[in-house]
């Protein structure tokens, strides 16, 4: 599998993001609590670089609890400030503007000594497509300010949204990466949907994917789809076939078929990518802070 998805807005938007930051006082990276580091763009740290960092743990609710706080105890060594959030329901949202003024605490004060009384804090929002920044933007404003869809690469040229008089965010379009590093990484980001489902095969995809919860989440599989037991990966099989005797079993399961009664896997394999990004098949992380070291 070969993932390459750089459209031209991709460049114009760090070159953006890179001008912009000598307006703003703080960056504050939105990813994907279940792929925390595969939903990072690592060029974001260079183009940041000196800046005041948060990291933004969005749809925690939708991630496994302790690896949560794995995740945000990783971060907070990297020299990171960490919040989790679930910006579809707001959970945690309250928090953002009492964690970044306590990442200004220095700077705010020597506002206050410069007579600047009443400076509102101006924080950039980045990420990845689809990591939900502009749903986490219209949390944090309590209004429809950023235009949201489930689908990546709908925010466009860059945004102001004013909170309130201490606070204003910019918002950005999603940025990724030329290439991505290695095979892992692209399917993590494909299998939550932060690229467009058209990039590659949806069933190879759902392959993978049902390889991945057979051997880490079985009883969530088993659970979501009512089998009796999760078989185990055998011997010389590749996580394709593996994966597609599981897409095999859980169509069976559900009844999915197509004309001659031959299993249809295809089908299977769309439900299962919508059903994980929908929150139904449980919660859980799918890369630990020990897959990537510091």
């Amino acid at each position: 599998m070969n993932i390459q998805w750089y459209p031209g807005h991709m460049t114009k938007t760090r070159r953006q993001i890179e001008a912009d930051l000598k307006n703003v006082d703080i960056v504050a990276e939105i990813v994907d609590a279940r792929i925390p580091a595969a939903s990072r763009n690592p060029d974001i740290d260079a183009i940041c670089a000196g800046k005041p960092r948060l990291i933004v743990l969005n749809r925690a609710d939708q991630a496994d609890p302790a690896q949560n706080k794995a995740w945000s105890s990783f971060f907070r060594q990297q020299g990171f400030y960490v919040m989790e959030t679930d910006a579809k329901t707001g959970s945690g949202v309250k928090q953002f503007s009492l964690t970044v003024r306590e990442a200004l605490k220095d700077q705010i004060a020597r506002w206050r000594e410069k007579g600047q009384v009443g400076r509102p804090v101006r924080a950039m929002i980045v990420g990845v497509p689809n990591v939900g920044k502009s749903t986490f933007i219209n949390k944090v404003a309590r209004k429809k300010s950023a235009k949201t869809s489930d689908r990546p690469g709908v925010t466009r040229g860059k945004q102001w949204v004013n909170v309130d008089s201490s606070l204003d965010l910019l918002d950005t379009p999603g940025i990724l990466w030329p290439k991505f590093e290695d095979e892992t990484t692209g399917m993590l980001l494909a299998f939550t949907g932060a690229v467009k489902d058209d990039v590659m095969d949806v069933e190879t995809l759902g392959c993978h994917f049902m390889a991945l919860l057979g051997e880490r989440y079985p009883t969530a599989l088993s659970a979501a789809y009512k089998l009796p037991e999760v078989p185990r990966c055998e011997g010389e099989e590749n996580d394709i076939a593996y994966g597609y005797r599981l897409l095999e079993l859980c169509a069976q399961k559900r009844g999915m078929r197509i004309s001659g009664g031959e299993l249809d896997t295809e089908r299977m394999a769309r439900v299962l990518l919508d059903e994980y990004r929908g929150g139904k098949l449980g919660r859980f992380t799918l890369e630990v802070p020990q897959d990537v070291g510091v």
